[in-house]
């Protein structure tokens, strides 16, 4: 357990605490908490997650521009469901990618865990896209993201990452909950 990991997580933490609150701060903190994880899992040879953590660095300036632009008269991040006719897609896309990347890492790497990795990579790419974009259903693929990847990095022996998975989780459900409410409040009141 590197300190390198150890701050890695404590900016992941404020990052994703700031997410749920909307604030535009979430992105800073991301940026930084991003590149410094993205040389831990590197190290631990979890070549999609150090791919997926490049990733992040660039969404998150798209992000903080999306929402920046996105700010209500009151100064909240609006929120947004998903069509159905979206999700659908959405959902194919997400399975034919975690599939051919996974295949990818499993060919062309020695990755420890390429099939997992990538589905979680891949889920991840989906669910950042989702938050930037402001929809409510970016917090059901992050619950679903972090459950596996809490044994993931435990197999890696990457216990803080793990924990701070562990915390990302209670922080996805109050991130759901509280993105349900405002995407509720700013539906139209039926006649």
């Amino acid at each position: 357990m590197s300190s390198l990991e150890w701050v890695a997580a404590a900016l992941g933490l404020v990052c994703v605490a700031l997410a749920v609150r909307r604030s535009l701060w979430t992105y800073a903190f991301g940026v930084a908490s991003t590149a410094l994880l993205a040389v831990v899992v590197f190290e631990a040879r979890l070549y999609s997650q150090a791919l997926l953590q490049v990733f992040f660095v660039a969404i998150n300036a798209y992000g903080f521009l999306n929402w920046r632009r996105a700010k209500a008269a009151g100064g909240e991040v609006a929120v947004e469901r998903m069509s159905p006719r979206d999700l659908g897609v959405w959902s194919i896309g997400i399975a034919l990618a975690t599939l051919g990347w996974g295949w990818a890492m499993h060919l062309l790497t020695d990755a420890a865990q390429p099939l997992l990795d990538a589905s979680i990579a891949v889920v991840s790419v989906a669910a950042q896209l989702l938050m930037a974009r402001r929809r409510l259903e970016n917090w059901t693929l992050w619950i679903a993201v972090d459950i596996a990847s809490i044994p993931l990095f435990l197999g890696q022996g990457l216990r803080i990452v793990a924990g701070l998975y562990l915390v990302y989780l209670a922080l996805a459900i109050w991130g759901y909950v509280d993105w349900h409410r405002a995407a509720r409040a700013a539906e139209p009141v039926p006649a």
